[in-house]
């Protein structure tokens, strides 16, 4: 079974959103202007499936609540991770590989600005030993930063040079938070914000959702003149306790890249939302100099927590559609300090 990316969208990415802690009204754009670009209604979506975080909209089963995006007929089949909408991608993916359905809608939302970001992340960390001192994670990737500086991997003129290309890059990307011609200097000359990270080396706060629409076989070439056929989607984990893995690499990153065959890519989506985690990753799953990285500006120019990482996958298979790329890769993370790590091989024929 062929399985393809046929379409993305994603809502601006913006400091502070609308005034909903839902997503609804973020949705319910997104999944018109999704729908209407290849002449489709909710009713010809088989599956849906999404990805959020109820701990981030503080209160318990959010994610039913923007179902309502979705309309209450007719029924739907429709499933939720709470993760990055990139793993509901890959639920998605496999829905549509057992044959229940020819056609899925993936959508992720969150909206940072609601609550004390940084220390929500919190949560996430070992419940027993870690998550009740509340490190935040912008901490923690200073301390992944700072192990990677002492190893000679990168410097802080590198990270620069990492905020400098994705800035530039997002210039051509209407929904990116940030975006600007910028110099190394500039940056350097500002405050760190947890030694030895500045503000250019951390993703922003970010309110945003994305979608993207998945068909197979000729279903997918009857809606789309050029699909982004998926070829390798492979995830991987490390261990949660960041005292037992070496955080100037990362292990899972490196299987998921080999597991999805990441040879001959063009261009790279990488989720990383900081400076230094982009050259960590492409050391990682071995992306030589000849790959155009974030064309869209990546994570570092607009982080919607829970749809970041699904706007990399879609990022990616849009220089695809758009024949700008004949093989891309796109990837999410989750957990701190790259714990856990999701590649999407894409291909245009």
């Amino acid at each position: 079974m062929e399985v393809a990316v046929i379409g993305f969208a994603q809502a601006p990415n913006q400091r502070h959103g609308q005034t909903t802690t839902n997503g609804v009204e973020m949705l319910v754009p997104l999944f018109q202007e999704l729908l209407t670009s290849r002449g489709l209604s909710r009713k010809d979506i088989g599956f849906w499936c999404s990805g959020s975080s109820d701990y981030l909209a503080g209160r318990a089963f959010s994610f039913v609540t923007a179902v309502d995006a979705i309309g209450a007929w007719p029924p739907t089949m429709e499933s939720h991770v709470e993760m990055d909408a990139a793993w509901a991608l890959y639920e998605a993916w496999v829905k549509l590989l057992t044959g229940e359905a020819d056609t899925a809608l993936v959508y992720g939302f969150g909206k940072s600005s609601a609550g004390n970001l940084r220390r929500v992340m919190a949560l996430q960390l070992d419940p027993y030993l870690v998550a009740p001192l509340w490190p935040d994670s912008v901490s923690i990737a200073a301390l992944q930063a700072r192990l990677g500086m002492q190893a000679g991997l990168w410097s802080e003129k590198e990270m620069a040079d990492v905020a400098v290309r994705s800035r530039a890059a997002a210039l051509s990307n209407p929904a990116a938070q940030i975006s600007g011609h910028v110099n190394v200097e500039d940056l350097l000359s500002q405050p760190f914000v947890a030694d030895p990270l500045r503000a250019h080396d951390c993703a922003p706060i970010t309110d945003g959702a994305a979608a993207v629409l998945l068909a197979t076989g000729d279903r997918a070439r009857e809606l789309c003149e050029r699909p982004a056929w998926i070829t390798g989607f492979a995830h991987r984990v490390d261990t949660q306790n960041i005292g037992l893995r070496d955080l100037t690499t990362s292990v899972s990153a490196a299987k998921a890249a080999a597991d999805a065959n990441v040879d001959g890519i063009d261009v790279a989506e990488i989720h990383a939302p900081f400076t230094h985690q982009d050259i960590l990753l492409r050391n990682a799953m071995g992306l030589d100099s000849s790959v155009v990285m974030n064309p869209s500006g990546g994570a570092l120019c607009g982080n919607p927590m829970f749809a970041a990482g699904l706007a990399r996958i879609g990022s990616a298979a849009t220089e695809i559609m758009a024949g700008r790329a004949g093989r891309a890769l796109g990837h999410a993370t989750s957990g701190p300090a790259l714990q856990q790590n999701l590649v999407c091989v894409l291909e245009g024929r």
